[in-house]
């Protein structure tokens, strides 16, 4: 596992252009994140939670300033090695889960594999042994309509990790879920980050995802409030 920093976030601005107006969404903000760190962003709506994850995912370029993520200045690779990197370093889980409709949940989860070209025992190995870990084996061959939201929520994850990467990128990962299933999916998440060692970085609005996140890094109008860190 690589020890120090995952990402870097060095006077990192984003502007957005609202009609005439010119809207910070990030103000200059520093920011690390260390192997292994299982962290929240809180704050309002326009704090900047999303965007922050958005530049960290390649998704997104600061208008000012530099992330790097493992060491690497994203601002300066090509856009094939951006999506190299997306695919290969980076795992996202979306509040709205993102999977594909035609594709089992078994497919859904293999995705990101198949586009590495992991040969096919291999995939079925790792596969079916994240979906035993995220205890949905028993639904590969259900379709993503056929499951509940804490199901496909659960796939999401499986296809984020399945791949090992650097980082999982959470967006608001318990919003469209009931409480039942937002604490299977954080007992889910807290499981891989202390047993697997993946490291998490969420945006959130959830108390239940704050509480237990063992560093609470809050925001407000794009720059940093107060970094919490609770062990």
């Amino acid at each position: 596992m690589r020890n120090g920093p995952i990402v870097q976030l060095e006077k990192v601005s984003r502007i957005y252009q609202q009609g005439h107006v010119d809207v910070k969404a990030v103000d200059n903000l520093d920011l690390t994140i260390e192997t292994g760190e299982f962290s929240a962003l809180s704050g309002p709506s326009g704090s900047g939670k999303t965007t922050i994850l958005n530049m960290i995912g390649a998704l997104d370029v600061p208008t000012e300033g530099v992330v790097r993520l493992e060491g690497n200045n994203l601002g300066e690779l090509s856009r094939r090695r951006l999506s190299d990197l997306r695919r290969d370093r980076i795992g996202f889980v979306f509040q709205a889960y993102n999977l594909v409709p035609v594709l089992t949940a078994y497919e859904n989860a293999e995705f990101v594999l198949a586009l590495q070209n992991v040969p096919v025992q291999e995939r079925k190995q790792r596969v079916m042994a994240v979906l035993e870990e995220v205890g949905m084996a028993a639904y590969v061959n259900r379709r993503p309509d056929e499951l509940s939201g804490g199901q496909q929520q659960r796939i999401a994850i499986a296809r984020a990790v399945v791949s090992e990467p650097a980082i999982v990128l959470a967006d608001e990962p318990t919003a469209n879920v009931d409480s039942e299933a937002a604490d299977t999916i954080l007992d889910l998440m807290q499981h891989l980050n202390r047993d697997k060692g993946v490291t998490f970085l969420f945006s959130t609005h959830d108390p239940r995802v704050m509480n237990r996140a063992r560093r609470l890094i809050s925001l407000r109008d794009g720059r940093l409030e107060a970094d919490v860190r609770k062990e």
